[in-house]
């Protein structure tokens, strides 16, 4: 650890340039991700390939990330940390260097696919690190931190990619992307300290979390609340078309990204005492936007407050779900992070699919009530799950 960190940590303050720089990790692993769906047509003709066909590109990025969070988490387990975060982030420049100079869609998507790997490496590492680097009283603090780097992305960097995409070409957009990456290793290296993998010389059992009290109802959590945003989110053009409200798409999104800002600063603020209550009223926030669009969607003011209320309750669960996986997987807190990411990846590739089969049946005035339904047994087993997994009394 560096003297600085060092400092921090004995003065019991949060050591913000480090946290600063897992936060811009997550920023780019977020946009690598999503980039493509904001300069879709322009990589699609530049390459020669269908929209749809080009549209795998954000499926196989999530396919990398799900298969393999785990086992190279496993098989990782022993390097020092920094080591390992430094690979991820260097994976990132290898794969948008590959995705803007390549002119052939197979190697696209090997480029794709590397990149989804690194972000199962980086995903799993990020929540540890920052509990690592913080005093214990504000290791969620410290996450919330780390994970403002999410919304950022989606609100701040997928539209200004897009517009440099649209201003001076796709490749561009990913050549800079990579100029990051480089400039975050450099950063890294200087700032962030390092710290001790495994003690066991190498890798854990993959499934040990399992066995440990309070991990098994998060991933469950996880799994199912992730679930149900996806189905909805990934089709938010498509309901609001339905609702005759397609030309306010980008006005949707800007307010679902703001109130999904203002969510992370409330939870970060107060995550340390009050992770169950912040997560027992995300859950209830997303559950009474989904009712409002269910019961209420004909009115166009009631869209944007039900929206307001969904970013509200969905900004900061990515937060609460990783530090409450943290605080109870102990000793696994690496393994069980690592089955966080995998298990939030698969949940956003079935979404995709669930929703796709739901359109096809029902139509998409039946996204709202799918989210909620979903939402039930989410707020039944956080409230159920008082001992371990979302204690009464903070840890």
């Amino acid at each position: 650890m560096t003297d600085r960190s060092t400092q921090l940590l004995d003065a019991g303050r949060l050591p913000l340039r480090a946290l600063l720089a897992l936060a811009t990790a997550a920023f780019i692993t977020v946009l690598t991700e999503a980039l493509p769906a904001g300069v879709l047509p322009a990589m699609s003709a530049g390459l020669g390939v269908g929209e749809s066909a080009m549209g795998q590109a954000v499926t196989i990025y999530a396919i990398g990330t799900a298969v393999a969070a785990i086992p190279l988490s496993a098989a990782t387990a022993g390097w020092r940390r920094k080591r390992l975060l430094l690979v991820g982030v260097a994976g990132f420049a290898v794969a948008n260097t590959v995705t803007a100079v390549s002119t052939y869609f197979p190697l696209t998507m090997v480029g794709r696919f590397v990149a989804g790997v690194a972000a199962g490496v980086v995903w799993a590492l990020l929540a540890g690190y920052a509990r690592r680097v913080a005093p214990e009283h504000l290791r969620g603090k410290a996450i919330a931190v780390v994970m403002a780097g999410i919304p950022l992305a989606l609100s701040l960097g997928v539209p200004a990619g897009t517009f440099l995409g649209g201003l001076l070409g796709w490749r561009v957009t990913f050549s800079v992307m990579s100029v990051l990456a480089v400039v975050l290793i450099a950063w890294i290296v200087a700032l962030v300290p390092d710290f001790p993998g495994q003690r066991q010389g190498g890798a854990i059992p993959i499934l040990r979390p399992l066995g440990v009290p309070g991990v098994a109802p998060i991933l469950f959590v996880t799994l199912v609340f992730v679930l149900a945003h996806t189905i909805l989110y990934t089709y938010i053009a498509t309901f609001l078309a339905g609702l005759g409200m397609g030309g306010s798409v980008d006005l949707v999104l800007l307010i679902f990204g703001i109130a999904s800002m203002v969510s992370i600063w409330i939870v970060g603020a107060h995550i340390d005492r009050r992770l169950r209550t912040l997560t027992i009223a995300s859950t209830i926030l997303v559950a009474l936007a989904a009712t409002f669009l269910a019961l209420m969607a004909e009115n166009p003011a009631l869209v944007y407050v039900a929206v307001t209320l969904w970013g509200l309750g969905w900004g900061g669960v990515p937060t609460l779900l990783q530090t409450a996986a943290g605080n109870a997987g102990g000793e696994a807190a690496d393994a069980a992070q690592a089955m966080l990411v995998t298990l939030w990846n698969a949940a956003m590739a079935a979404g995709g699919v669930i929703g796709g089969l739901i359109l096809a049946g029902l139509g998409p005035e039946a996204f709202s009530w799918a989210l909620l339904l979903l939402l039930l047994p989410v707020l039944a087993t956080t409230v159920a799950a008082r001992t371990n997994a979302f204690p009464a009394k903070a840890r």
